[in-house]
């Protein structure tokens, strides 16, 4: 897409507003299966919470993409998008086992990451298949926010209660299928990740009738020009060896698998803005749009840069500007940054806006969430429709209150008579 091209989207679908390049989004889908070619199968399963839209759910499969959910909405978005159940793993986090049987039921694979559950649901379903995922105890991620496998997370169960897993198993006989784990988002060193698959093979060589090994994602994506990324080659090249290995002296061919979704949509994304004012104080100089952290939280929550581009005046002469929203708290994207000069009017391009941008809008501030556009095959197609204050108001439930007040104010009425 060239800026001329999004600028066309925002004259068209108005701004705010979300654009996705699908050729991006297929050719790193295409990155991810070459770098590990070497592997006898190989299972990509697309992380939806990332970016949920059913147009994209259908772009990915019609690539070839299974699906990582965390939620059952997400399963039944999934099903609604074409996927087969058996294509979706479920891999949740402090949900009701009523959530987890319900999505069992749908034929779709479990993915287990607690003991009690995983005994609950063992006892009165042995017969279904699940996976386990297991806490290595290894911090990796950009931010102790998306650090999900060090010791004091959450997530996963803990290599150090595999002996309990391993009753409860037993106990149970349940079938463990597969085996998982996800140490965080924005990996740097590979290194790292190699390190944590040895555990988790370690950890997987316990079990005699696996399909799968999922070592989860957390590919690091460039988000500036110049910017550090994980090579995927380098660590397809050596896990994917070291993966074989595995298969052979476990005797069986196993299914290699991913839960990749910033890797797969960030880069894809652009979120335009329009400057409504640009203030001068006695330091800085403001560029306000008309967003807020109801559209684009991550700067403000994960402390996370977008690259900022006024695709308005792309040859203009870099100044140094603050760009801040329109919400009541202070919701800064940017602090002097360099951006080519701004006039009110001009459009924004947030990059990087592909993952975990939409997918975490809100109604904030009454505020209505922008449009989503998919650029395919060289148009834009409208794949969500702006809200409307229809929208906004479609549940709500406004209560009667005339009534009442009407008898409050008659009886304010007789007891100011009595006085």
């Amino acid at each position: 897409m060239t800026n001329e091209d999004l600028l066309n989207v925002a004259q068209e679908f108005g701004s705010p507003v979300y654009v996705y390049d699908a050729a991006k989004i297929e050719s790193q889908y295409k990155r991810l299966t070459n770098a590990f070619s070497n592997v006898k199968q190989l299972r990509i399963n697309y992380a939806v919470k990332a970016l949920s839209n059913i147009s994209i759910l259908k772009l990915l499969n019609s690539l070839g993409s299974c699906l990582d959910t965390v939620s059952i909405q997400e399963v039944k978005l999934g099903l609604l998008a074409g996927f087969e159940p058996q294509h979706i793993i479920y891999t949740p986090n402090g949900v009701s086992l009523e959530e987890i049987e319900e999505v069992a039921h749908l034929g779709v694979q479990i993915n287990i990451d607690n003991l009690s559950v995983l005994e609950q649901f063992g006892s009165r379903h042995p017969e279904i298949p699940v996976c386990i995922r297991i806490n290595p105890h290894v911090m990796a991620g950009g931010n102790s926010n998306i650090s999900v496998g060090h010791i004091d997370s959450k997530f996963g169960i803990s290599i150090h209660q595999i002996p309990h897993l391993l009753r409860i198993v037993e106990n149970t006989n349940m079938h463990v299928n597969g085996i998982h784990m996800h140490t965080g988002s924005d990996i740097l060193d590979i290194e790292v990740f190699l390190y944590a698959a040895e555990i988790l093979f370690e950890t997987a060589a316990h079990f005699k009738n696996l399909d799968f090994i999922d070592f989860g994602s957390g590919f690091k994506v460039p988000y500036k020009p110049g910017d550090i990324e994980t090579n995927i080659e380098e660590l397809g090249e050596k896990l994917s060896a070291r993966f074989n290995e595995f298969c052979a002296s476990y005797g069986k061919d196993l299914t290699l698998a991913f839960e990749p979704g910033k890797f797969l949509v960030s880069e894809a994304g652009s979120f335009l803005a329009k400057v409504n004012v640009v203030k001068q104080t006695t330091s800085t100089v403001f560029a306000g749009i008309d967003s807020g952290f109801n559209h684009l939280i991550r700067p403000m929550f994960y402390n996370s840069y977008h690259h900022i581009e006024n695709i308005s005046n792309p040859e203009g002469r870099e100044r140094f500007y603050s760009v801040v929203g329109y919400i009541c708290e202070t919701d800064t994207f940017a602090n002097n940054r360099r951006i080519s000069e701004i006039n009110e009017g001009d459009i924004l391009r947030f990059k990087n806006a592909g993952a975990y941008c939409f997918s975490m809008a809100s109604n904030y501030n009454s505020r209505f969430r922008p449009a989503e556009i998919l650029w395919y095959n060289g148009k834009a197609h409208l794949i969500r429709e702006r809200e409307t204050f229809e929208d906004l108001t479609r549940n709500q439930v406004a209560l009667d209150f005339s009534s009442s007040e009407k008898k409050s104010n008659k009886k304010r009425k007789e007891d100011a008579v009595t006085a």
